[in-house]
């Protein structure tokens, strides 16, 4: 057994329930530093990708010694009744989700080997990597590097962090859920009020730097451990996350007793490749309804979204956007902060109504028979608590219906399902952009 020596964080809390918050309130701010960072980068890469592409114009108007905004109106005329850009938003989705989902695929099963201490070191020094190559960046490939860089963190972050939560009360999931709910509407808001204000596309990234910096406080700071918990050492008993010392620490921290495991509850040593297809399996019925739930949703949001534009009204297409945007992540919010209130068992039901979503909004793309841009914003306001309570519903159930031995592993497993349907609605949006832009 490791002496307390040798645990760089041992709880010091005598009051159970200040533990309960600090954990609670880490787990929130893990959620929101690692969700932002890849809300953030989408907006800006697509900032500074434009900033390239004025420059590209501008030279080449200088070649041609036509004016500038000629050059500029050629590259983007269109006589397509929807208002298209000349690529889908699907495109810079698909470079800012095919990392992440590479590595949650392939990560699960190897992950155990590296100790928590160093995933975290490894998350935050790739986000700090990736807001200052997209900020200095010169060129499009460098940026699209950066969002690359982005991924990898946020990827890495999610399984890392939700298996993490493992250690300690299923509480912790309800602050992880709302602190990822968040960090949509704040960053959002956050970079585009900065934005607003004055500042510069590279000024702005360089304040998103303290993001990274408040996780790296957040997890060595402010989370209250287990005695044994493996911080900067392997896990010995792959996939057991605590043990009969740790036993008295969890009934302290825990209202259910239930949450609490005991020595024969688990059977030691690594957990073998049956056991891990077994798992897998097991998780079939979570994964779908969550695929599901986000290929619909991102095909909402990446391939129809940009074309449920209204003529004549006071909002122009990039403010009916924008809000169409701020909307749907306030909707991630308020569902993903709701599972201390309810829980919904019945994932399949969350798929189909977001299905109902996709298909309806298709049509009212294709015969424009809707007579409301707030009708609109209901919608997408809906579409956002449906996809924020299908997720933290998922892992809810994930965590209390695995055994303790196997609820580490299929916690990080199951995070695949929302990345591979992202995946797949970035891929889809490609043919339904050009169908509607070539009318």
């Amino acid at each position: 057994m490791e002496s307390s020596a040798e645990v760089p964080l041992q709880r010091s809390d005598t009051d159970g329930g200040c533990s309960k918050r600090r954990c609670w309130a880490g787990f929130w701010i893990l959620g929101l530093c690692n969700n932002l960072g890849y809300v953030v980068m989408l907006s800006a890469a697509l900032d500074i990708l434009s900033k390239q592409e004025t420059r590209n114009v501008t030279d080449s108007a200088s070649n041609s010694g036509a004016p500038a905004e000629d050059v500029q109106a050629g590259n983007h005329s269109n006589s397509s009744i929807y208002d298209c850009s000349p690529i889908t938003t699907g495109a810079v989705l698909l470079a800012d989700i095919l990392p992440t989902l590479f590595i949650k695929l392939l990560a699960p099963l190897v992950i155990h080997k590296l100790p928590y201490g160093f995933r975290v070191l490894f998350c935050v020094i790739m986000a700090l990597t990736s807001f200052l190559l997209v900020s200095f960046s010169s060129a499009v490939w460098i940026s699209i590097f950066g969002v690359v860089f982005a991924s990898l963190s946020a990827g890495l972050g999610e399984l890392s962090f939700l298996s993490l939560s493992v250690f300690f009360s299923r509480k912790v999931l309800q602050g992880w859920g709302s602190g990822t709910g968040a960090a949509g509407l704040v960053g959002a808001l956050f970079y585009s009020g900065l934005i607003q204000v004055g500042l510069s596309p590279q000024v702005t990234l360089l304040i998103m730097l303290l993001f990274p910096v408040a996780m790296l406080l957040s997890y060595f700071g402010l989370l209250v451990y287990p005695p044994s918990f493996p911080q900067w050492r392997q896990v010995e008993t792959e996939y057991a996350p605590v043990d009969s010392e740790d036993r008295q620490w969890l009934m302290d921290e825990s209202e259910d007793e239930q949450e609490v495991s005991t020595p024969e509850q688990r059977t030691m040593g690594p957990l073998t490749w049956k056991e891990k297809c077994y798992v897998i399996k097991g998780l079939w019925k979570f994964v779908w309804p969550l695929a599901v739930v986000y290929f619909a949703e991102y095909f909402i949001n990446q391939g129809l979204m940009e074309l449920l534009f209204f003529h004549n009204i006071v909002l122009s297409h990039a403010d009916q956007y924008r809000w169409y945007q701020t909307l749907y992540q306030l909707g991630v919010l308020v569902s993903r902060s709701s599972l201390c209130c309810f829980q919904i068992r019945k994932l399949w039901g969350f798929s189909l109504l977001q299905c109902v979503n996709a298909v309806f909004l298709l049509f009212a793309v294709r015969f424009q028979f809707l007579p409301s841009v707030w009708l609109v914003f209901c919608i997408i306001f809906f579409e956002g608590l449906l996809g924020g309570a299908a997720y933290v519903n998922t892992f809810h159930f994930i965590s209390e219906e695995n055994e303790d031995r196997y609820r580490e592993f299929a916690m990080a497993t199951a995070s695949v399902g929302d990345s591979l349907g992202i995946a797949l609605a970035g891929i889809a949006a490609f043919p339904v952009h050009n169908y509607f832009c070539s009318l």
